[in-house]
């Protein structure tokens, strides 16, 4: 289980802009749910991922997994559990090194490096078999250089490097958004399918109220570093797109 308990986050503290993004701020969410996060500019959705993954601090209260905190870890002692796929599609992947690289990179996550090769050539054909699930013809591309891929295959890649190594939670932060539509809905199955073969506990943050609606099981809107609005389950299912958007424009005018 994930917690947020007590948070806050003050930014430029101390000028004449400083700001308190959070305050107070309360979260949990039970293994292996789904959570949708929505929300306009500024209202604190990558601020909370970034958090969550340590990648900034906070000002106050904490963060625990199964009761144990981990305010004081470091984001790469964090990511022994988390893997985070970003919304550019190159910041998870190496451009200069082919796929089999990239691949054999995540693959050793956790392991210690040494001297040796960096490439076990008895994974190839798992990583082929890996790729083909992906469906967009990477399983003979192992020895291309990753940087002459297209943006949607990179993207593709990422999430499955995210996902290779066992891990409790999935952080995606916008991942869909350089996506051309088409390749933003492949992306979406594909997430989906990954979220529920490995049983994942996975936070999106996402523009397109239509896969906040349609993917996941739990749905959160954020305003100005508060919950504007949390639903679940059954109430979840029911929400329409039209509806959230009802729901922005009405916290944009207040």
């Amino acid at each position: 289980m994930l917690e947020i308990r007590d948070l806050t986050k003050v930014y430029n503290t101390g000028t004449v802009t400083e700001m308190t993004l959070f305050s107070h701020f309360d979260l949990t969410v039970p293994d292996g749910q789904f959570v949708s996060i929505v929300g306009s500019n500024g209202s604190g959705k990558t601020s909370l991922l970034n958090i969550l993954c340590g990648s900034i601090p906070l000002d106050g209260g904490d963060v625990l997994v199964d009761g144990q905190s981990i305010r004081r870890r470091k984001d790469f002692q964090r990511y022994a559990m988390m893997g985070r796929v970003y919304q550019n599609p190159s910041l998870g992947t190496a451009p200069n090194l082919t796929v089999l690289e990239n691949l054999s990179l995540a693959d050793n996550k956790g392991k210690s490096f040494g001297l040796g090769r960096g490439i076990n050539r008895k994974r190839q054909e798992v990583y082929r078999q890996e790729l083909s699930g992906l469906g967009l013809g990477l399983e003979d591309k192992l020895d291309v250089k990753m940087g002459a891929l297209s943006g949607g295959q990179r993207q593709a890649i990422a999430l499955l490097m995210a996902t290779m190594t066992p891990l409790r939670f999935l952080i995606l932060d916008e991942h869909t958004a350089a996506l051309d539509p088409r390749t933003a809905e492949a992306i979406m199955v594909l997430t989906g399918k990954l979220v529920k073969e490995k049983q994942l506990t996975a936070l999106m943050v996402t523009h397109n109220l239509r896969y906040a609606v349609e993917y996941g099981d739990r749905l959160l809107m954020l305003d100005r570093g508060k919950l504007a609005l949390d639903r679940s389950g059954a109430e979840k299912a029911a929400t329409t797109t039209d509806e959230i958007l009802q729901i922005f424009g009405q916290i944009s005018m207040q």
